[in-house]
């Protein structure tokens, strides 16, 4: 990973969005903090449109694209994508399984989450487990105290054992029955919302993220940033981050955004 200040300013030139999670890479210990958001701000008011990619669930991506400075976002790790239209005051959403399978799915979520958690102990449903649509969260240390990386991977693996994806961010580990991922959905929105396409538009996008659940947008864009934190999970990330910041979390967001703003100028 190369330092985020040893880029070429040119390459951040033209870049026109920026694509970024949010826990722990916007997110400061849980916080949203003032200079972190008002980075979003002076971003987007300098033309730069903002997408969350994140794992966050449905209810609060609704308010995140209305009450953020956002074009958008990607939750439930690419379950979906809602647009929320300034002007005539509409949400667009897109989903990627039907009304259906969404409720198939949810049933047997239900009954692996009470194996999983007789199986881990110390082990919870995430907080904002009441709020999701597609998949589910277990927290192994948002609320909970820091579980050891084995019952991370037991997690895992009871997840995969019923044929469910399953993701680790640095706070849950997120399970959905369905093909798809953050990058999936990502290309979705790309292409029907804002007219792009990674491989004939990359340069023009950065992904920030600092967790392995980031791993397939590291790899598919070559504007990749991981803030400093993405060190301690590197070794369950294939695909690291092309650039790295030199702060964590929120701090190395807004020193992404500093760069951003300085090549522009």
């Amino acid at each position: 990973m190369i330092p985020l200040r040893d880029i070429e300013p040119s390459r951040l030139a033209d870049v026109r969005l920026l694509l970024t999670d949010i826990d722990d890479t916007v997110t400061t210990e849980g916080r949203l903090t003032a200079v972190a958001y008002g980075a979003m701000e002076r971003l987007a008011d300098a033309g730069v449109r903002i997408v969350p990619i994140t794992g966050r669930p449905a209810g609060w991506c609704d308010h995140i694209a209305r009450m953020w400075p956002v074009a958008g976002v990607v939750g439930e790790n690419g379950a979906f994508y809602f647009l929320y239209d300034r002007a005539t005051k509409t949400m667009r959403q897109h989903f990627w399984a039907t009304p259906a399978d969404v409720a198939a799915n949810r049933r047997r979520l239900t009954a692996l989450s009470e194996k999983i958690l007789k199986a881990v102990p110390g082990a919870a449903l995430a907080s904002d487990q009441p709020y999701r649509i597609a998949d589910l969260a277990v927290d192994f240390c948002e609320d909970v105290p820091p579980l050891p990386e084995s019952d991370v991977d037991r997690i895992v693996a009871m997840f995969k054992a019923e044929g469910a994806e399953a993701k680790v961010s640095s706070i849950h580990v997120n399970g959905w029955f369905g093909q798809y991922d953050k990058l999936s959905m990502t290309r979705v929105m790309l292409e029907r919302e804002f007219g792009l396409g990674i491989a004939r538009d990359g340069d023009a996008i950065v992904f920030s993220g600092d967790s392995p659940n980031d791993e397939p947008m590291f790899a598919a864009f070559p504007l990749s940033v991981g803030v400093a934190n993405v060190k301690r999970l590197a070794h369950r990330i294939a695909n690291k981050p092309k650039f790295v910041t030199e702060h964590e979390s929120g701090a190395g967001f807004v020193e992404l955004v500093e760069a951003l703003l300085a090549a522009r100028r």
